[in-house]
């Protein structure tokens, strides 16, 4: 089963470096040195923290940005809780990758670049389970060196279950774990690191 799993977010890997690929790419996402982050909560009262391990973006020369994220690779620390988040709530093996996409100014990224600290609130469009939404987030943008930038969520971005058609998939999720409630909206925060491509 491990392997099957494995072999699927390989797969999953692929296509998203491809599809990623087909824009020219002035900066490259880190993946190793890139987190997206989200919290769920149960029972009115308990936070946990959970992640995605597999990331592919870019951002091109005239600021277009893409990001995908693997929903195969969630990881919440405890197995079987992953299996049903993929299973009950994602629905990966219809909607196995979400994206972003969004248009940065070309100057906020030359600031940056220069080593320049850029605050700003940027709309995103997000592609999830089948439904599409734009959201403006607020982003700091930090050059780090010359060929490098960071990029951090300057407050939480909430998503609604709702917006998405996941409302269904949280309750599914709050019968079978027998919990008295999930939240359906859902912080999320970026810490992503782009390398200049040379």
């Amino acid at each position: 089963m491990q392997q099957l799993l494995s072999l699927r977010r390989l797969v999953l890997t692929v296509i998203l470096l491809a599809a990623c690929g087909v824009a020219r790419a002035d900066w490259e996402l880190d993946t190793t040195s890139s987190t997206i982050n989200f919290v769920s909560v149960k029972n009115d009262s308990v936070g946990e923290v959970h992640s995605f391990a597999s990331l592919v973006g870019f951002v091109g020369a005239e600021g277009n940005a893409q990001l995908s994220v693997n929903l195969e690779s969630v990881q919440t620390l405890i197995e079987i809780r992953d299996q049903r988040m993929r299973e009950m709530l994602f629905e990966t093996a219809k909607f196995p990758v979400a994206t972003v996409t969004a248009q940065l100014d070309p100057s906020v990224l030359a600031m940056a670049a220069e080593g320049g600290i850029v605050t700003t609130e940027l709309p995103i469009t997000l592609s999830l389970h089948g439904k599409e939404k734009t959201l403006t987030v607020a982003l700091v943008i930090v050059g780090e060196g010359g060929d490098r930038l960071a990029v951090f969520s300057a407050a939480p971005i909430v998503i609604n279950a709702a917006d998405f058609d996941l409302a269904g998939g949280v309750a599914a999720l709050q019968k079978v774990a027998g919990l008295q409630a999930i939240s359906t909206a859902v912080p999320v925060t970026l810490q992503l690191q782009f390398v200049k491509v040379k």
